[in-house]
């Protein structure tokens, strides 16, 4: 039995509140799938960093870390890498301050804000929904 190798990423959940509060999500370049970005860490990186830096690299928005939301653990087979990875995530509140959805990178099909409500029945994954969840339950939003 092959052992899984460790990844570490991070990321946020980046969100806006002009009355109404909005979180932003991805699609990735040649998926279907709506979530949260999210990214490795980098040599010298905090896990706080990356979440900043990642981002801004998959949304195009410049934003502030303001509390953990917790870790998701999950493994999936890389056909890259030829063995089982098991990957864990560190998820941020992070408030956005500037930027447009316009400028994410090339990894990224659409980035887009979402009215926290829809985002959870847009979302593809129910563990990154829960980060979401989180988060509204910070900003003191009802979601159920």
């Amino acid at each position: 039995m092959t052992q899984a190798h460790e990844k570490t990423s991070a990321g946020g959940v980046v969100v806006r509140r002009d009355g109404i509060a909005e979180v932003c999500l991805i699609r990735p370049a040649g998926r279907r799938v709506w979530g949260l970005p999210k990214g490795g860490v980098e040599a010298g990186e905090t896990l706080a960093q990356t979440a900043v830096r990642e981002v801004a690299e998959e949304t195009g928005l410049a934003g502030v870390v303001e509390d953990a939301l917790g870790t998701i653990d999950y493994s999936f087979y890389s056909r890259e890498e030829g063995s089982r990875i098991h990957k864990t995530v560190h998820y941020y509140l992070m408030h956005a301050t500037g930027g447009d959805t316009a400028d994410h990178d090339h990894e990224v099909s659409e980035a887009r804000w979402v009215r926290i409500r829809d985002a959870l029945h847009l979302m593809t994954y129910p563990n990154e929904r829960e980060m979401v969840r989180r988060a509204a339950e910070s900003l003191g939003e009802t979601v159920d």
